[in-house]
């Protein structure tokens, strides 16, 4: 008796599976989710979006025209960071910078070759910035800063004057994404943005298509029970899920260099889980509303916003208020984006990932015992 039991759960499974097969080639907007959302979002990341401070719009006041002063600006003018245009009156350079034309400007006083002959050697080098966009302006006041120090060595060197040069110098080293390029990060922790959309819009969507046409309660008005039911509706759009994270991994790989210094199998690994996770999100979703429009509204709300903004994928989580870093402990893509980008960046760390997986298990645990709550075999 209990192997035919066992048998004719399989057999339930099965069926309801294939149904779910026929429904997603029949239903086009499921494969837009699965295929061309994830395109989407990798080419913006990975072309469009960018944190890297390069090329800024900059004007340079030329008040002095002494060899020191052309020296000074032809240090400017041949970094990578800064578009520079050189001008002789600050008022030229005024009016774009209210316009949002340009990021600042610095200025070279007429008095600036005399700084040499200074008992306290103070340079006078103005440097306004555009606080409008604080992380730009610290970035502006700190590189015009290093700029006039290497500016000083160099110039020491060229004079001889030892005593000019620093006693102690710094070799920084950069771990891990030796060449900063913000792509790298972005596209690591794009990753889990997108398989919390679309694990999350599959099933949300899906499901509560059927609570609207009526075929949920065709459904569990037979005798499949609710973890059969879970499990045909979560397998299908599993392997869809997988597809596209496979997808979007050789993409970043392949046309945006992204290095993957850890294990592919133990990517695979983390992303089946948080997937899991995520399905079980959009699965209780739309058990609990019943309701595509609201299902649709409430994953976004609930489920992609807190992702994009608390994971710590774009904005870093301690220098957030201490309540709202409490809150990002219930987020399942904080802990996802930290494992993907140790993966991608570093390798194998086992103790972060365990670590971080942990809360990933707990969570989809959690949401499929509502769901199975929710999803009771009566129609009132």
């Amino acid at each position: 008796m209990i192997d035919q039991n066992r048998k004719g759960r399989v057999r339930r499974v099965r069926a309801l599976m294939v149904k779910e097969f026929y429904q997603i080639i029949r239903d086009p907007s499921t494969l837009l989710i699965t295929i061309f959302l994830p395109l989407l979002l990798i080419f913006l990341y990975g072309s469009g979006v960018s944190l890297d401070l390069d090329h800024l719009r900059m004007g340079l006041v030329m008040e002095d025209t002494a060899p020191d002063a052309q020296s000074f600006a032809k240090s400017l003018t041949d970094s990578t960071y800064f578009d520079i245009e050189i001008v002789r009156d600050k008022r030229e350079l005024t009016d774009q910078l209210t316009r949002g034309e340009i990021r600042g400007f610095f200025v070279i006083p007429s008095y600036f070759t005399q700084y040499r002959n200074r008992p306290d050697k103070i340079a006078p080098i103005q440097v306004i910035a555009d606080g409008s966009e604080t992380n730009t302006a610290n970035f502006v006041l700190t590189y015009a800063q290093g700029v006039f120090r290497n500016w000083l060595t160099q110039e020491a060197i060229t004079a001889g004057v030892s005593s000019e040069l620093p006693l102690i110098t710094t070799e920084p080293r950069v771990w891990y994404n030796e060449t900063l390029q913000s792509r790298f990060f972005l596209l690591s922790g794009s990753l889990a943005i997108i398989m919390t959309l679309i694990g999350a819009l599959l099933t949300a969507l899906v499901v509560a298509r059927e609570w609207e046409r009526g075929t949920m309660e065709a459904l569990i008005s037979t005798p499949v029970g609710i973890r059969e039911l879970v499990i045909a509706k979560v397998i299908p759009y599993f392997f869809l899920g997988m597809i596209s994270m496979v997808m979007c991994v050789v993409i970043s790989i392949v046309f945006y260099d992204l290095p993957l210094r850890g294990s592919f199998l133990l990517l695979l690994l983390v992303s089946a889980i948080f997937l899991i996770s995520s399905l079980g999100f959009g699965l209780m979703i739309s058990t609990i509303t019943k309701n595509q429009i609201l299902a649709y509204q409430i994953t976004l709300i609930v489920g992609f916003l807190p992702a994009y903004i608390l994971s710590g994928f774009l904005f870093e989580i301690p220098s957030m208020p201490i309540w709202i870093q409490w809150i990002t402990y219930a987020i399942p893509a904080k802990y996802f984006v930290q494992s993907l980008q140790s993966i991608f960046l570093v390798g194998n760390v086992w103790g972060l990932i365990l670590y971080d997986m942990a809360p990933i298990i707990a969570l989809g645990i959690l949401f499929f015992t509502i769901t199975a709550f929710k999803t009771a075999k009566r129609l009132d």
